[in-house]
């Protein structure tokens, strides 16, 4: 992919890649274990949910846990104080569907074994009478802390 401005061709995103890559690499130099099920770092509640994560050096990785009547607007939005969800996600729904609609109109419903990346910008709720539960590798770190 080149992205040509006044006839120079843009290869910043290659050093993003590149720089993003390094900084994965540098990450992963020693293998860490840690558990979800038995000794999460940290669980964070509210209103119709729960998050439990795991950090790993600067990588944390959390599971999700939203019950039926669950949504963004209503249980999250009071904490954080923004229009809508700001946080990125790039996720692995296990059970339970999710609906997404992102701030521009966009929209899309989730379901077990559906990976997502779902951008800064979006509003979500729990579809169905079944609790959702996903991993999440990028969007925990700071979700549902007061604003």
């Amino acid at each position: 992919m080149k992205l040509c401005y006044n006839n120079r061709v843009d290869r910043s995103w290659e050093d993003n890649i590149y720089n993003n890559t390094q900084y994965i690499k540098k990450q992963m130099a020693k293998m860490q274990k840690k558990s979800l099920d038995s000794s999460p770092d940290e669980t964070r509640t509210f209103e119709k949910g729960k998050i439990e994560l795991v950090n790993l050096g600067d990588v944390t990785i959390g599971r999700v846990v939203l019950e039926p009547g669950w949504s963004w607007e209503k249980c999250v939005k009071p904490l954080v104080k923004t229009d809508s969800c700001q946080a990125p996600h790039t996720q692995y729904l296990i059970s339970g569907r999710i609906k997404v609609v992102m701030d521009d109109g966009a929209e899309e419903e989730f379901g077990p074994g559906d990976a997502a990346v779902i951008p800064p910008g979006h509003n979500a709720w729990v579809v169905g009478n079944e609790p959702v539960v996903g991993i999440d590798f990028t969007g925990l770190k700071e979700y549902a802390k007061s604003g």
